[in-house]
């Protein structure tokens, strides 16, 4: 099956949901124009398709090799990784003060949907970079901008964040690495960090770490915590990378999916020669931190629709040509391809529908990144609050896709050789990494709620509802408001056992609201129009009212939670 790159929703939920030409308006976007969104949307797209999409399988059934000198990509991944480099795809949305284009991040989302979708592993390594670009631009030096911004923006070298530690997990303040002054602003770099994605590889001249470490005498918990810049090879004196860092891949994990990712282990200052520099202030490393895992947090989400986009092109192409029993009360007996079943035409377009949704989702927060960075207070809120609903329900959506795209296969897609079932191995992580979705879910009636006094989360349902007409749309946003309200005065425990539906609900809520915008503003009668339309219609109907029965477990009390002693779970 050949990969097409999904250029027709893209430019559309560019056009109608992030509202691109009034970004294009402004100074500071005004390259956006409606040709060089074009030429980018379709350049890359053949890009990914003739170059990343072929890899896929090899990645999976290869992937990358850690050895005692380093990690090893296969060879065809290391020039396809320099034609990336040498296309500028890296420096989409990075500033030109940094050597980029300076175009909107939502540009720079539709560019990393389209490689992830033609090839996710793969499309990890630059996603962790856009992260590390993020922390240097609002948080870097002068000279740590000057220094590494340009090679990180064109891909020349890669970044990485360094957060988890065996011990630690989630809980970041229980982290141990240290960093301790040398005397001259360095600092000496000693730790270990585990779920390093691509922290080691060879596909570049150098790679870019950002560390959480604890210096000296620092508090105890997460404001002890200061972020640091440890490159692989220390720069000389013309700043190309030299001496080695003391920075040791000690192994790479053996996972479940996303074999072409390297996911490591790394030893920071064996023989005590790892330097590294500080990236903003001392004890800083947390508001560093969250502008990572906030950045990173939205493109994990939009691996979730990278998977359904490339899970559900796989099951068209399948149902397309599977040749299966007559259709049900047919008065020929001949058999059909499985397309023409009612059963599996439900399963197609409820991918259809939830890649679409989930696209319009993430595409939206990405249009408040770019508000917010032209000075837009509403929009920042607006981010704050859609971010873990991004975050979470884009991953969801990815795995349920990648499940359906399974069963639309039958038997044949429990088979590796036919490659659906890699879709759903690479899906499985991104509900876990950047923050559980059990913690976007928690940072959402924790956090967002309260957000501007409530007014944030407020401002979003009132936009809901002022351009809702579906009446379970409508019913919905009523039902999300209501539980709002109640959780706003809920203790902890029914707060956060009422969670995960509340965001759920929240999510759906959203997307429904993004879908009926999009069946009412599609146009013209061609094959993408008419599967928008009905793909709107279908959320409306079937995956609204879904939503709308989860009200019951978001209201419900945490107490039937610890009715059950710990040991007894084990019963």
């Amino acid at each position: 099956m050949s990969f097409t790159a999904a250029v027709a929703d893209q430019r559309f939920v560019l056009e109608h949901v992030v509202r691109i030409d009034e970004l294009a308006a402004t100074d500071r976007f005004a390259a956006a124009s409606a040709d060089v969104v074009d030429a980018v949307l379709e350049g890359v797209g053949q890009f990914a398709a003739g170059e990343w999409a072929p890899l896929n399988r090899e990645g999976d059934t290869v992937g990358a090799k850690w050895s005692p000198d380093g990690v090893h990509m296969p060879a065809s991944f290391i020039k396809a990784y320099h034609d990336y480099v040498e296309g500028g795809w890296g420096t989409i949305g990075v500033p030109e003060d940094f050597g980029g284009q300076g175009l909107p991040f939502a540009i720079q989302t539709a560019v990393l949907d389209t490689l992830g979708s033609a090839n996710m592993g793969f499309a990890l390594c630059p996603t962790l970079t856009v992260g590390a670009i993020e922390a240097l631009i609002h948080h870097g030096s002068d000279a740590q901008q000057a220094q590494y911004l340009p090679h990180l923006a064109t891909g020349e070298w890669t970044g990485t964040m360094n957060l988890t530690e065996p011990q630690a997990g989630s809980d970041v303040g229980a982290l141990r690495a240290t960093a301790k002054p040398l005397g001259d602003g360095r600092w000496s770099i000693k730790g270990t960090k585990i779920y390093i994605s691509f922290g080691d590889h060879d596909m570049a001249d150098n790679i870019v770490h950002l560390v959480l470490a604890r210096t000296p005498d620092a508090p105890a918990g997460t404001r002890g915590i200061s972020l640091f810049l440890v490159p692989k090879f220390r720069l000389d004196a013309e700043g190309r990378p030299g001496d080695f860092n003391d920075v040791r891949v000690v192994s790479i994990e053996h996972k479940m999916g996303l074999h072409a990712s390297p996911t490591c282990v790394l030893s920071f200052g064996d023989h005590d020669d790892c330097i590294g520099e500080l990236i903003g202030a001392e004890h800083g490393g947390m508001r560093a931190m969250f502008t990572m895992m906030n950045n990173a947090r939205l493109n994990v989400g939009l691996q979730g629709v990278q998977i359904a986009e490339g899970a559900t092109q796989k099951a068209v192409g399948y149902a397309l040509e599977r040749v299966q029993s007559a259709r049900a009360g047919a008065a020929s007996k001949e058999a059909v391809r499985i397309v023409d079943h009612p059963d599996v035409r439900r399963m197609l377009l409820r991918m259809k529908a939830q890649t679409q949704a989930a696209r319009a989702l993430v595409y939206y927060a990405a249009g408040q990144v770019d508000r917010a960075a032209l000075g837009d207070a509403a929009a920042r809120n607006r981010l704050e609050v859609v971010t873990p609903l991004a975050k979470a329900h884009g991953t969801d959506i990815g795995n349920e896709v990648a499940s359906l795209g399974i069963q639309v296969h039958g038997g044949m897609g429990y088979v590796e050789e036919t490659g659906a079932a890699q879709y759903f191995r690479d899906a499985r992580i991104t509900p876990i990494y950047e923050g559980t979705n059990g913690i976007q879910a928690a940072d959402l009636v924790g956090r967002k709620l309260a957000l501007d006094n409530g007014g944030a989360f407020a401002a979003l349902v009132a936009d809901m509802r002022g351009e809702a007409a579906h009446p379970q749309l409508v019913a919905l946003i009523d039902a999300v408001e209501r539980i709002a309200r109640r959780l706003a005065t809920a203790d902890a425990d029914d707060r956060l056992a009422a969670s995960y539906p509340f965001l759920t609900m929240t999510s759906v809520a959203v997307c429904g609201w993004l879908m009926e915008r999009s069946g009412r503003l599609v146009a013209g009668d061609d094959g993408f129009a008419t599967v928008k339309r009905a793909a709107s219609r279908f959320y409306l109907d079937q995956i609204v009212p879904e939503a709308l029965g989860l009200e019951a477990a978001a209201c419900a009390s945490a107490e039937v939670l610890y009715a059950v002693p710990a040991e007894a779970f084990a019963a």
